[in-house]
């Protein structure tokens, strides 16, 4: 059998890892053994422990408990500490997701020592350097032996970077194989849509109706760390709310909380805090959120994730960000780049008032890209 690390370490990648390793389960058991690595990088409960459970994913192999730190130490962290474990398993391979610093450290600890890596999620580019998020995708993708890549632009980046988009069979760190399967968020979100909605009960906890919320998430160090950007942020939602029916749920993350409640000045914060209308709730877990995406009226994230699931789920969203790695759903009119400005942003919401047909193309694959991704690990490993 084939021996398979799989690096998680933030609360994304533990998403994504359930549909790889629901795949092996159901269809390649007897090929690939699997040995998932938990960095430790979301170490709380509900950031974790939560989506194990829900997603009946199989438990870590070890967790590194790495937590948190600046990124030179988590990164030099998790580096120090994968080392020995990945010699110890002696694997022939091992899969990363996304671009977080779990993915970086396992990337680069493993093309050092000839370890194939693996990426899913490849080829995104928000094309903004000044992102840790960028320069770990590039820097992923480019030690990477195959590369799996959920969209057709993100296949086009890789192009115009100098990829091969020829498949060799096997393939290697100086010949990689570049594909478009789609992507496995899709997959996730389809396969576990109507568990939710079975068994999850946030709306009547929260005593919502379909399409009278908008839903919220904000968690980039750009615009929880920079108190100009949070006060435009709490003054959209609090000028949502004063001019609209709708409400905000805001599952807000333990960072964001506490930025919130230090930088706001202490009259916004106040406002904000207690407003009827906002309902503040703890990191939701994954059923969880795709209930409450699946029954909002609008989306408004910084996340790329939360993005696309607006658009699994067809629902407007406004993208507080300068720039978005999913560009598919802006060019298709399903999304909003709206960063902070306000006058951007509410103009853009009278016009998703009053269009309301809009279109979704499968941008995203057809719900299988994790088949495909673990059928064509096992037809490169064994060809190695």
């Amino acid at each position: 059998m084939l021996k398979l690390i799989t690096i998680i370490g933030a609360r994304p990648q533990i998403i994504k890892s359930a549909a790889i390793s629901r795949a092996i389960k159901n269809h390649f058991q007897s090929d690939i053994e699997e040995y998932i690595i938990h960095t430790g990088q979301h170490y709380d409960e509900n950031m974790s422990e939560v989506f194990f459970e829900e997603m009946e994913i199989p438990k870590p192999y070890i967790n590194l408990q790495i937590g948190s730190g600046s990124h030179a130490q988590q990164t030099a962290g998790m580096m120090n500490a994968l080392e020995k474990h990945l010699q110890e398993i002696q694997a022939d391979a091992l899969l990363i997701y996304g671009d977080t610093n779990s993915t970086i450290a396992a990337a680069l600890t493993c093309s050092k020592i000839g370890i194939p890596v693996i990426h899913v999620e490849a080829g995104l580019r928000s094309f903004n350097k000044s992102m840790p998020e960028e320069i770990n995708r590039i820097l992923s993708d480019h030690v990477s032996t195959l590369l799996f890549c959920p969209t057709q632009t993100a296949v086009e980046n890789l192009k115009k970077e100098g990829f091969d988009l020829n498949i060799k069979y096997p393939s290697n760190i100086d010949n990689p194989s570049v594909y478009h399967c789609g992507d496995i968020m899709y997959d996730n979100s389809m396969f576990f849509s109507q568990k939710a909605m079975e068994q999850s009960s946030i709306l009547q906890k929260l005593q919502l109706n379909s399409d009278e919320f908008i839903l919220a998430t904000i968690h980039r160090n750009n615009n929880t760390d920079i108190n100009e950007r949070l006060v435009s942020i709490v003054e959209i939602f609090l000028h949502l709310v004063e001019t609209y029916s709708y409400k905000i749920v805001f599952p807000i993350h333990p960072r964001t909380q506490k930025n919130f409640s230090e930088n706001l000045p202490k009259e916004l914060w106040n406002k904000f805090s207690t407003h009827p209308k906002i309902i503040c709730i703890p990191p939701a877990g994954f059923l969880d959120m795709i209930q409450l995406e699946r029954n909002a009226k609008y989306i408004v994230t910084d996340s790329g994730g939360v993005q696309k699931e607006s658009y699994f789920f067809k629902k407007p969203c406004f993208i507080l960000r300068s720039e978005t790695e999913w560009v598919e759903i802006v060019t298709n009119g399903n999304a909003v780049v709206c960063d902070v400005n306000k006058d951007l942003f509410f103009n853009s919401f009278q016009y998703f008032e009053k269009n309301q047909n809009l279109t979704y193309p499968p941008f995203f694959g057809d719900g299988k890209a994790a088949d495909f991704i673990v059928q064509e690990i096992v037809k490169q490993l064994k060809k190695c």
